[in-house]
């Protein structure tokens, strides 16, 4: 059976049962993955992870570049729901192929502090060619500040001292997703 051709509520029935799908299901599915507890937000979380990692495992077998639609997809699955500013890094091999995603910083509803030195030692310990940066905008935002403009510059400079290139950085604000290399900000 074709599920893409399935409603969203058919969909959930087929996760958690029919029962359940009806319960639950209110029109939204955002509400379902938050995380409350009960065995079918369980159920989402776990559904939501299992197609995180496969998107991981995808970047992991070619190169990211020719897959900007799966990065963008990983990037949003990651930072969903999250009620706090994060900062991430896609470390990348010479082929441009995903080594490890690692939240680097954590941060409070608006701001993350980052530090360049720091990013420069975890690119190292991830024997990284090149990176992508992402952070989110739990204000649902997408557009980037001018202190994210001038951080990307100063992570740039810092990484360009030991080989590291940075291919994009994401501005991830729910299901909107802004590219500072798509904008000419790289």
């Amino acid at each position: 059976m074709n599920v893409t051709a399935l409603s969203d509520r058919q969909l959930l029935a087929r996760l958690v049962g029919e029962h359940a799908a009806g319960r639950y299901y209110q029109g939204s599915l955002k509400p379902l993955f938050a995380d409350s507890g009960n065995h079918v937000h369980r159920k989402c979380a776990a559904a939501r992870e299992l197609v995180r990692r496969y998107l991981g495992e995808e970047m992991q077998c070619r190169c990211v570049l020719s897959a900007p639609g799966t990065v963008r997809d990983f990037l949003r699955i990651h930072f969903a729901n999250q009620e706090h500013e994060s900062f991430i890094a896609l470390w990348l091999d010479a082929q441009n192929r995903l080594i490890a995603a690692e939240e680097l910083f954590r941060g409070t509803l608006t701001q993350t502090s980052v530090y360049p030195r720091e990013v420069v030692k975890a690119a190292l310990r991830a024997n990284a060619g090149a990176v992508i940066f992402s952070h989110n905008h739990p204000s649902g935002v997408a557009e980037p500040s001018r202190a994210d403009e001038l951080l990307t510059g100063n992570l740039k400079q810092a990484l360009a001292l030991v080989d590291v290139k940075i291919l994009d950085h994401f501005v991830v604000a729910g299901s909107a997703t802004i590219s500072f290399a798509e904008r000419g900000l790289l």
